[in-house]
């Protein structure tokens, strides 16, 4: 129906002129002038709304994520065989057997996509709270590109705050990104970095030890931050919470005897109760600057 029972348009263009003693509005009794203006002031609005659509969808960026088709089975013994960090002791195993919830386990399957060689390179991973501050921000783009400057692959796990900051901060300094995920390859999340984990995976490396098509649940993340850890052989917090998930990483680096670099902004804030239990671990070093970390990892 064109007109409406007060004989105005749809689109609030022009008021039909109705015939006396009509009230529904019906086209077919209004003059034929007003119908074909009308007509085509309907046909002027729809074009420029399929116009507007299109400049639209050209200028809005694309959020849906087309997961990888080349991509590959294989476990964390062989992700890491020819590295400084191989499985070779007890704590090793025993981060495996927690992954793969196996009292037997020696290995765990591991799924990627992308240049697996970066893990031959000194890999150290960067990562803290979700709702990073201004601040913290830019101390992970900051740290991230001194870490491309020393050579070193950045290794984060897409999430929103320091993770994503630091990855995209080492590829648009020209460097190497691993992409640690707690969600299948075929899942991005947040899913705004969809196209971002496309990026990575096709230059780069992504890496899940959830299969395709499985579901995902909040303690897929504790588990992707453990195998992270293995794969790193450093781990540098830039800002996290009492409460934060990146202390499961920092935990790790305790029992996988890696090195836990601690932002001194993280230090001197007297709200944080976590820092103190971790500064007795011989291979934790307040952070200051880049060669903190470059010296101790040649």
């Amino acid at each position: 129906m064109l007109g409406t029972s007060e004989g105005r348009t749809p689109f609030g263009h022009c008021k039909l002129e109705l015939n006396s003693g009509n009230s529904t509005g019906d086209p077919t009794t209004c003059s034929r002038r007003a119908y074909r203006r009308h007509y085509w002031l309907k046909v002027e609005r729809d074009v420029s709304i399929a116009i507007d659509t299109k400049d639209d969808q050209r200028a809005r960026p694309r959020s849906r994520y087309r997961p990888p088709t080349n991509w590959s089975k294989t476990s964390a013994r062989t992700l890491l065989d020819g590295t400084a960090r191989e499985l070779a002791g007890p704590a090793q195993l025993n981060l495996l057997t927690r992954l793969s919830k196996s009292e037997d386990a020696k290995d765990i399957p591991v799924f990627v996509a992308g240049d697996t060689s970066l893990l031959r390179r000194t890999c150290v991973s960067v990562i803290g709270t979700r709702r990073v501050s201004q601040e913290g921000a830019a101390r992970a783009r900051r740290l991230a590109r001194g870490l491309v400057d020393a050579g070193i692959v950045v290794t984060s796990g897409l999430a929103e705050g320091v993770d994503i900051e630091a990855m995209r901060a080492a590829v648009a300094h020209g460097g190497k990104t691993i992409g640690v995920i707690g969600t299948p390859l075929d899942k991005a999340y947040p899913a705004k970095h969809g196209p971002f984990q496309e990026s990575v995976y096709t230059e780069h490396l992504l890496v899940s030890q959830f299969p395709q098509g499985s579901q995902t649940f909040p303690s897929n993340f504790p588990a992707r931050n453990r195998l992270m850890c293995m794969l790193s052989d450093a781990s540098i917090v830039i800002e996290a919470s009492d409460t934060s998930g990146t202390l499961h990483q920092a935990a790790e680096c305790v029992k996988l005897s890696r090195w836990l670099f601690i932002a001194r902004s993280v230090i001197d804030d007297t709200t944080l109760s976590w820092p103190s239990k971790f500064r007795s671990y011989e291979k934790c070093v307040v952070l200051d600057r880049i060669e903190d970390v470059t010296e101790r990892l040649r």
